[in-house]
């Protein structure tokens, strides 16, 4: 139980520190845009690479903040029927969708899209405007990461949903472990 508990914890930091570096990235994105916006209505200069620089951070904003929406419970999902559901049944949901659907899918993206990036730069592609951004791999290779990371935080879900089934005392998903601790629950 003990070792659950503490695997779901390392996981969760995993996804906790995932979420301060997409919050910092939000930050680069938004300095970006103003930058962009500022050089094109102020002195009437246009930067493609700037421009190409918003979407890449916001690809990565977007990929990498995925993981830790899975972890804090931030995801969508359809609650007609899941919050009338009690703890136990939505912990056995929790566990098959994740083992069923949420980590094949996560891997089988990473795992073809390690390819989409290597060709990416093998041939050395870049951006096809000019004055664009090169080394085009670097955002292509954020797709397999991404998914990666989407495979560890699933991970920490279903064992969320496992220790929840083995533990009453066990908190929600998303809620820190640690007040557990605290309380003397996981002694």
């Amino acid at each position: 139980m003990k070792l659950l508990i503490s695997a779901e914890k390392g996981i969760n930091r995993i996804g906790d520190a995932l979420g301060w570096f997409t919050s910092i990235l939000f930050i680069l994105l938004m300095l970006n845009v103003v930058y962009d916006v500022a050089m094109r209505y102020a002195f009437n200069d246009v930067s493609i690479g700037m421009q190409e620089m918003e979407w890449h951070l916001f690809s990565v904003v977007f990929l990498l903040g995925v993981p830790y929406a899975i972890r804090t419970n931030g995801h969508v999902r359809v609650d007609i029927i899941y919050e009338k559901l009690t703890v136990r049944a939505q912990a056995v949901i929790d566990v098959l969708g994740g083992v069923f659907f949420l980590l094949p899918f996560c891997l089988l993206v990473a795992w073809f899209g390690i390819d989409y990036a290597k060709e990416s730069y093998a041939l050395g592609e870049t951006s096809g405007d000019p004055g664009g951004l090169p080394y085009r791999w670097i955002i292509k290779s954020v797709i397999s990461l991404s998914f990666f990371f989407m495979a560890i935080t699933g991970l920490g879900m279903i064992l969320n949903a496992i220790n929840r089934m083995m533990n009453p005392m066990h908190p929600q998903l998303g809620k820190d472990t640690e007040s557990l601790d605290a309380q003397g629950g996981l002694s």
